[in-house]
């Protein structure tokens, strides 16, 4: 059994930059080999599950309303509480905070594996997000602790950096692999025996690590928060029924209240969960700003793609994986590139032209139709998106860290993480509903197609979920008439749908242009003033 070594540090003073001032040094190589397991877990499950989706909604009888809750109860309770987390890491210690965070994280997953139902799932996929806001700052303290010389942990956070941003594309793909090959559940399954082998690897290596000195949580704080936010979300779900309903009115309310609750409470507390001052900075700002937009953006915008790409295109889960990579390739692309502009520029002009660019692609998406070309439409939108994406992230991490000190570096990391979350959490509540209206405008314009006689009007179905396609065998088989109808109605049915989804896309790429006049009045950082080295990212 390894002996867990007690190192603690003033909250205040800088990490020492004699790396053999860390339990971890001699085997710093291998820690960085399981913290990097651990976050590409934890990244996988934001779009894994994505590709799974249409095949657990038909399997579980979820309908199209509620299946946002699959992504919303992950990156919610994910971003919610990776405050809470970081604290947590720091105070109960890194190692054990890691290990409970991936046990917890496991468990999760097995039960979402072994679903019968929808609550059952997406219960899962929000303990699946509690656990990893416990991981996921455990994780980077335990990068942070070991990798103290400036050189070393900048090829580190290199990797850790990769890693996370890779973590989405592989999700798409493994996802589609799991599901077309053996099973759905196995999108979530397989975390459990990556899981087992980390910890195994994780007891032995990685030495015991926490801070001292005032060390008591804001409990207040985190329940104003979890509160503010989750009304939030749950409100606009509900906005499917109208922005002025009740209910809608309601939650949105208790959400902001709860939020301003949380600023004012955190204004006085002697330890909070956020000091104000991480994000009351001019430039700070409109990176935790940017990062809830692009958030909200990805995570939400794009949930529609996977939908389009299998139920309308027809693709398999494996090509629908395939077929989202251009995003992925083309933010490598356009961050390598990004990230030597933005010491030459600075990050003002990259974080003013990229979400411009990220917008036209998502614009494209639009024109999408129910027989468009994936060459002609899809492709070059998803191209245009990333590298869009890939210009502004890199100036966008770098600003999330500006100034901080470094008793507060945690916190910014943290907020950094937690804003690109609940915004893909808002996002997808929004975007929801946002394809509910368009939806129903669509049919309300285009009324279904009239039944020949003879043909039973029941037949006719009005939304994928409830709809029992026909085999090309049984259309052959019916009068011609008969399969004229068939053909209308499946157009007019994948047509709702393809409406629904352009509309998401659009206001996705509003929400992500927004970016843009932000940061002209906002930013004023240049390029001299960015960290060069050791700086946390947003992973």
């Amino acid at each position: 059994m390894s002996q867990d070594v007690q190192v603690t540090s003033s909250p205040d003073a800088p990490l020492s930059s004699n790396p053999t001032d860390n339990p971890n040094h001699e085997r710093r190589w291998l820690v960085l080999c399981i913290v990097a397991l651990a976050q590409l877990t934890v990244v996988l499950d934001g779009t894994i599950v994505s590709i799974a989706l249409p095949d657990a909604q038909k399997e579980l009888g979820i309908s199209n309303l509620d299946r946002q809750w699959v992504v919303t109860g992950y990156a919610l309770a994910f971003g919610a509480l990776l405050l809470l987390g970081g604290r947590i890491a720091d105070y109960w210690g890194r190692k054990r905070s890691f290990m409970v965070g991936m046990a917890g994280f496991a468990v999760a997953s097995a039960v979402g594996g072994f679903a019968q139902n929808g609550m059952q799932l997406f219960a899962a996929r929000a303990g699946q997000g509690v656990f990893a806001a416990l991981l996921a700052p455990a994780a980077l303290a335990i990068l942070t602790t070991t990798f103290v010389g400036e050189k070393e942990r900048a090829k580190a956070f290199a990797v850790f950096g990769a890693i996370s941003g890779g973590g989405a594309a592989i999700g798409l793909l493994l996802g589609g692999v799991l599901t077309q090959y053996v099973d759905w559940r196995w999108c979530l399954l397989v975390n459990v025996p990556v899981v087992l082998f980390a910890i195994a690897v994780t007891l032995p290596i990685v030495k015991e690590t926490k801070a001292h000195g005032d060390t008591s949580y804001d409990l207040p704080g985190t329940v104003l928060v979890a509160i503010g936010l989750g009304s939030l979300v749950y409100g606009f779900t509900k906005a499917e029924h109208g922005w002025l309903e009740t209910q809608t009115l309601l939650f949105i309310g208790i959400g902001l209240v709860a939020l301003v609750a949380f600023v004012l409470v955190e204004r006085r507390t002697a330890n909070p969960l956020l000091p104000l001052s991480v994000p009351w900075h001019r430039d700070r700002g409109a990176a935790f700003i940017g990062s809830a937009l692009v958030g909200s953006a990805l995570l939400g915008g794009t949930l529609y793609l996977t939908f389009y790409l299998q139920i309308v295109m027809g693709l398999s889960p494996v090509m629908a994986g395939v077929g989202s990579l251009p995003m992925a390739v083309f933010i490598v692309i356009a961050s390598t590139i990004a990230a030597q502009l933005t010491t030459r520029i600075g990050p003002k002009p990259l974080m003013t032209v990229g979400p411009l660019v990220a917008a036209v692609g998502l614009l494209m998406l639009t024109q999408i139709e129910v027989h468009t070309s994936y060459w002609t439409h899809v492709f070059p939108g998803l191209a245009i998106f990333g590298f869009g994406l890939g210009l502004l992230m890199v100036p966008m991490q770098n600003l999330a860290l500006l100034g901080v000190p470094n008793h507060d570096a945690g916190a910014a990391s943290a907020l950094a993480n937690a804003t690109l979350q609940v915004g893909g959490a808002l996002g997808t509540a929004l975007f929801t509903t946002v394809y509910a209206s368009a939806k129903s405008a669509f049919q309300a314009d285009n009324p279904a197609p009239t039944p020949p006689p003879g043909f039973p009007a029941d037949a006719i179905p009005t939304d994928l979920s409830n709809a029992t396609p026909l085999t090309p065998e049984q259309i052959a088989a019916l009068p011609q008439p008969a399969q004229d109808f068939v053909g209308k109605v499946i157009d007019w049915v994948f047509g709702t749908e393809v409406s629904g989804y352009a509309h998401a896309f659009g206001w996705a790429a509003v929400l992500i242009a927004i970016i843009s006049p932000l940061v002209v009045i906002l930013v004023r950082a240049k390029k001299g003033d960015l960290p060069t080295e050791g700086a946390v990212g947003m992973h």
